[in-house]
């Protein structure tokens, strides 16, 4: 890091000040303000928030890492962002109709109080556990790789940048709320564009141009059927990512995360009507268009230079390469003075604007479906300090897991998107069916995300305890003991053996069945409780209401997301 650097970080920080000062003299009246800033953000604002939530270390580490070592597999996840336009078109009227602050109190308007429940214990644990924990333990890894800084003042640096960056993120998530997470974004998100792109164009520069990187990428096998580092259509005998696999279990992921995950959809919440909230959706499915490019990519062009040079990714105790590493290398070796600090304020912005945003949702959740449902009759000045302790609360447990998140993070990151995979389907079945057919009961719904739940955490219990077992024996796979020790019964194979995407497809298939059979042996909803919620019960104001909201524009542009997502899957074939 040369001066030029810190001058651009020292201009980035103070037009980051300048923005929450300005917050922080808008009034936080109460509980709408603070947590969905008065509901009346404009598309841009909410498009880049979505964009800008989603981006986290998860690219900055996990996507980039997936292209060094296993090419295009993971594309998959990133282009079912055209699920964003599923949120603007579907489930926006719904949301918008029924007013509410969460996720789970939808679900309560929908089926019954227990349903709230669930979701909201489902949805803080994981927040905490995964989503704040793994931002906030690779942030520290980022910054520590990028700095090239191993202590300070006798300090592990690691330590230094990962509580800074929390307790940084976490005073102006604190001060200035949802518009806080929402106007940081728009500054955020074009910096992180901007150096992002400037490492992709940097990249191929130095390896010699996009051929050159599919000539490279195109000869390294990914496994015995044929298929190498840049097809995103693998065998279905692949035993890591099968084609129809692929497509059902990101499908799975992409609707849960994009249209009921509280994370992404209080950025629509917090829209001023219908027409913001859609076009929002459709600006942020434009934006995630290009995580791909961003981050995917450049981890691919880094594996390319590493074969070139023999010695571009730093190697690990076993001799490999370090993938995880691809990312934070690019910017350390290919980056002038000046470009360097951008995209470091572009990785800084990417952390914090994640961060921020998991800050402020699990401060909602907890205050509007806890906290408020317990005492109904705070006042609203109240529930805005309930949600800032309640957001100090969260930050401290985000510090304390980050020692456990050290010792065993590469083990808990490697369970991450099983975590999803497998959290995701029971919730995506409550949801679907619950605006897709009057039928579907209340103790349907709650019974599909209890079943969810229990056999989500039988699944992760199960990959656990066999791969401890095998490992304690002395094993380099649970397979290699299984077939050692003649393991072959029913829970062994349905809970461990079932490829992972194959199980979120008939997990998700499973509640479905389940919420049907359960709603019909079960009192169906009243009209009365149910109307506007669900397709085939908006009265004709509402009906005509959403009509107004959208013109050819807004179809022309979504029709224009798919074909993009379309030509991607044919060019990757």
């Amino acid at each position: 890091m040369e001066t030029l650097d810190w001058i651009v970080i020292g201009a980035f920080s103070l037009a980051l000040i300048g923005i929450i000062v300005w917050v922080m003299k808008q009034k936080q009246n109460d509980s709408a303000d603070y947590f969905l800033g008065g509901r009346d953000a404009t598309w841009i604002a909410i498009g880049a928030s979505i964009f800008a939530s989603n981006i986290g270390s998860e690219h900055l580490i996990g996507l980039a890492g997936a292209g060094a070592s296993s090419g295009m597999a993971m594309a998959h996840w990133e282009i079912q962002g055209w699920m964003i336009l599923i949120l603007g078109w579907v489930f926006v009227p719904f949301y918008s109709r029924s007013m509410v602050f969460t996720m789970p109190e939808f679900l309560e308007r929908r089926y019954n109080s227990q349903s709230r429940s669930i979701l909201s214990v489902i949805s803080l644990i994981s927040y905490v556990l995964t989503k704040v924990a793994v931002t906030v333990y690779a942030g520290g890894l980022v910054f520590q790789q990028v700095f090239g800084i191993e202590s300070l003042w006798g300090v592990d640096f690691f330590w230094i940048a990962a509580i800074g960056l929390v307790l940084i993120t976490a005073l102006y998530t604190i001060i200035g709320g949802m518009k806080s997470v929402l106007y940081t974004s728009v500054l955020q998100t074009p910096i992180l564009l901007i150096g992002s792109l400037v490492i992709l164009a940097l990249g191929l520069k130095e390896l010699g141009g996009w051929d050159e990187l599919m000539r490279i990428a195109g000869a390294q096998p990914v496994n015995e059927f044929g298929n190498t580092m840049t097809n995103l259509i693998r065998s279905n005998s692949d035993g890591d990512f099968p084609w129809l696999g692929a497509l059902i279990g990101s499908a799975v992921i992409g609707f849960w995360y994009w249209c009921t995950d509280q994370f992404i959809v209080q950025r629509v919440l917090s829209g001023k009507n219908q027409k913001e909230s859609r076009r929002g959706s459709i600006f942020g499915a434009y934006l995630k268009l290009l995580p791909v490019f961003l981050f995917l990519i450049p981890g691919m062009i880094a594996y390319a230079l590493h074969q070139k040079t023999g010695s571009f990714l730093p190697l690990m105790d076993n001799g490999l390469h370090n993938a995880d590493a691809a990312f934070p290398t690019l910017v350390a070796k290919l980056l002038p003075a000046g470009m360097k600090g951008l995209v470091v304020c572009g990785i800084l912005a990417a952390l914090m604007s994640s961060l921020a945003s998991l800050f402020n949702s699990s401060a909602m959740l907890f205050t509007i479906d806890f906290y408020k449902r317990f005492k109904p009759k705070t006042s609203e000045k109240k529930l805005v300090v309930i949600g800032q302790i309640a957001t100090v609360v969260i930050v401290v447990l985000g510090i304390l897991w980050i020692p456990i998140m050290r010792s065993v993070g590469d083990v808990l990151y490697a369970y991450l998107q099983d975590v999803q995979s497998v959290l995701a389907p029971g919730i995506a079945a409550a949801f679907l069916l619950g605006i897709t057919w009057k039928r579907t009961s209340a103790k349907a719904g709650m019974w599909g995300l209890i079943a969810g739940m229990v056999i989500g955490l039988t699944r992760l219990g199960a990959k656990v305890l066999y791969s401890s077992i095998a490992g304690n024996a002395g094993f380099a796979s649970v397979k290699e003991w299984a077939a050692a020790n003649g393991v072959n019964d029913l829970f062994y194979n349905i809970f461990y053996n079932i490829n992972w995407l194959f199980f979120s497809g008939w997990m998700l298939l499973f509640c479905i069945v389940l919420i049907i059979a359960v709603s019909l042996f079960t009192k169906a909803p009243s009209e009365e409780k149910i109307r506007g919620l669900v397709f085939g019960t908006s009265t004709k104001e509402q009906l005509a209401e959403t009509r107004a909201s959208w013109n050819r524009w807004d179809v022309l542009h979504s029709c224009i997301i798919l074909a993009i997502t379309v030509a991607f899957y044919i060019y990757f074939w």
